[in-house]
């Protein structure tokens, strides 16, 4: 197989989850401007989600994020996903907006509020039981405001102990992925607040539980294409929250601020195997003032754009520019992929797959952003007020 043949094969083997919170009406911690024709239920959210696949073909899943998602019958949900044509993907916990979380969830120093936590983490597998999904994604905005409000080593043990009950409720075939993020709401320490901390408690967990990097999650010029290729090498990377950031967690489309970022992350994910070894790949993106479902599309594009270039690095070049030592030939190597047009790559790896060659274009055509506002009229849109 060519080099060409075998770029457009991963490129159509590819698949990038939407998150259910993408399509509801959700944005910054200030002000959530409401759009038309958002969805009002789980459904409707597939609905939508349906959509970026039928224009995509790479977006086959959808997360879950609970309680936000959900209903009384969950088999039914599954079942209304595949009949849009699409499944079911990670179910993501919220330990984030009860009152009782004030000083914390899972880190709790009560007994109390981290047994109700834990509970809810163990309602999540029981939805993923039902519902087929495979990964359950953990993020604990859980940390202290002040030094000496509680005991940080305390903290880690309370942590260790909630997130091994819950590991030990995992069915064959289940996962458990745990993300970090460096600070907010918790300024002084965040229990979770990097790639080591959260493979440490990984990595005594065992092979069920791996690391989720968010994009937005780091500090101002931390690598994060070397994160990930440790964690590759490590066996422990779990999956990626995709998004794109200016200052912190931008929730952004993924490849709006920095591309070339995209492209270095992507390439390691390529040397690494991550594109054939489980490695969950989902938008993590809250839209504000942009279109939801074109939104979505744009950043499944760019996923796609960003692949494509990492697939075409000629790495017997690039292999043998390193071992001469050769500083500017290697580097020159990686920016010819990068500098790449892959666009009419892609629109003829979409033709073969049966799809319109330009997804946003097709999806305008389609006349479903119309309908929706004109059919979604009434009842309680979904997402949170700020």
């Amino acid at each position: 197989m060519t080099e060409l043949a075998a770029a457009k094969a991963a490129l159509r083997m590819q698949a990038v989850e939407t998150p259910s919170w993408a399509y509801g009406n959700s944005g910054t911690r200030f002000k959530v401007f409401a759009q038309q024709g958002v969805p009002r239920t789980p459904q409707e959210k597939l609905d939508d989600a349906a959509k970026v696949h039928e224009f995509t073909g790479v977006a086959p899943t959808v997360a879950l994020h609970i309680p936000w998602d959900r209903v009384d019958d969950y088999p039914a949900l599954a079942e209304h996903a595949e009949q849009r044509g699409v499944r079911l993907g990670a179910v993501n916990s919220n330990t984030f907006q009860d009152d009782d979380y004030r000083l914390g969830s899972i880190c709790h120093p009560e007994a109390s509020v981290r047994r109700k936590a834990v509970d809810h983490l163990l309602e999540c597998v029981d939805i993923m039981d039902a519902t087929g999904s495979t990964d359950l994604k953990l993020w604990f905005a859980d940390g202290t405001n002040y030094p000496g409000q509680d005991d940080i080593r305390s903290r880690q043990d309370r942590l260790a102990e909630g997130l091994a009950e819950v590991c030990g409720r995992l069915g064959d075939g289940q996962r458990m992925l745990l993300e970090y993020k460096l600070f907010e709401p918790a300024f002084y320490t965040t229990d979770v607040p990097d790639w080591g901390t959260a493979y440490a408690h990984c990595l005594k967990l065992g092979p069920k539980a791996q690391v989720v990097v968010d994009t937005g999650h780091h500090a101002p010029g931390t690598n994060i294409e070397f994160i990930v290729a440790t964690l590759l090498r490590e066996g422990k990377l779990g999956g990626f929250d995709f998004n794109s950031r200016f200052y912190a967690d931008d929730d952004l489309m993924v490849g709006a601020a920095d591309p070339f970022q995209l492209f270095r992350i992507m390439y390691e994910v390529v040397r690494g195997g991550g594109l054939c070894d489980g490695v969950a790949f989902m938008l993590d993106q809250c839209h504000n003032i942009e279109a939801k479902i074109p939104a979505v599309i744009r950043s499944v594009m760019n996923v796609q754009e960003a692949t494509a270039k990492a697939l075409l690095v000629d790495t017997d070049a690039l292999a043998a520019a390193q071992r001469a030592g050769d500083v500017l030939e290697a580097n020159a190597v990686l920016m010819d992929a990068y500098d790449t047009d892959v666009r009419p790559l892609l629109r003829e790896v979409r033709e073969e797959m049966g799809l319109d060659p330009e997804p946003l274009a097709a999806y305008r055509r389609s006349g479903w952003a119309e309908r929706i506002v004109a059919e979604r009229v009434g009842g309680q849109q979904a997402g949170w007020g700020a």
